[in-house]
């Protein structure tokens, strides 16, 4: 039952957000501006609220039906969600150098594309001014960049302080020293990480209560055939 109030919860913000976009947009952080243009947010919510709203459901007429097949169904579709989550969380303890790793993938974007690929310098620019960061690491991830050799040896804006009064060179970019947008967004994680966590205990707690009450049912009914 729980999955399914999700579900159409889910559902109804993805309706919410396909039928007044604006209104829903402004309970979200400013850095969505660009996302939003390049994903449509509203056919993703209803997408996944109707999976999870036909999952409960299942459930629920598993219960109500007496449906071993049902039941072990949707016993099976939880643990594989849970396992899946388990394999995640792990992977992202083990991989405990999560700085390089992304590094690697996003100091080259920054050097080729940035300046030359719209979607990607948007997002980038939305970001930095956002989390008032300069690249990943620093003003460095630019240097001879497309962008800089484009723009006469200049970083972005962003990567300045006082930029109306002085151009963001090599020079100004080193005094300004304007931190990198990845320890900015583990700052950002850090504060909400508590909100976080309770989120995904709260989901767990649900995936693990849902699994046990379809398993006792599916003992009960095995045990009222026999």
């Amino acid at each position: 039952m729980g999955a399914t109030l999700a579900g159409v919860c889910l559902a109804a913000a993805g309706i919410w957000v396909t039928v007044d976009e604006d209104s829903f947009m402004k309970v979200l952080p400013p850095f969505t501006d660009d996302f939003k243009s390049h994903v449509n947010v509203g056919i993703f919510c209803i997408t996944i609220g109707a999976v999870m709203t036909l999952l409960g459901l299942l459930g629920c007429c598993g219960a109500q039906k007496e449906s071993k097949c049902l039941l072990i169904t949707f016993f099976s579709i939880i643990l594989i969600i849970c396992i899946a989550e388990t394999a995640a969380a792990i992977v992202t303890l083990v991989y405990s150098h999560t700085e390089i790793i992304l590094k690697t993938w996003a100091t080259p974007g920054l050097k080729v594309q940035y300046g030359k690929d719209k979607i990607f310098t948007d997002l980038w620019n939305s970001t930095m001014t956002t989390l008032q960061c300069c690249g990943f690491s620093n003003y460095t991830d630019f240097s001879e960049s497309y962008y800089y050799k484009q723009n006469g040896d200049l970083y972005p804006p962003t990567c300045c302080a006082g930029l109306e009064l002085f151009p963001c060179d090599d020079d100004n970019a080193d005094f300004s020293n304007v931190v990198g947008c990845y320890k900015q967004i583990v700052k950002n994680i850090q504060r909400n990480v508590k909100i976080v966590g309770g989120i995904a205990a709260g989901v767990t707690a649900i995936e693990v209560a849902a699994m046990g009450v379809s398993m006792y049912l599916y003992c009960y009914l095995d045990k009222k055939a026999t």
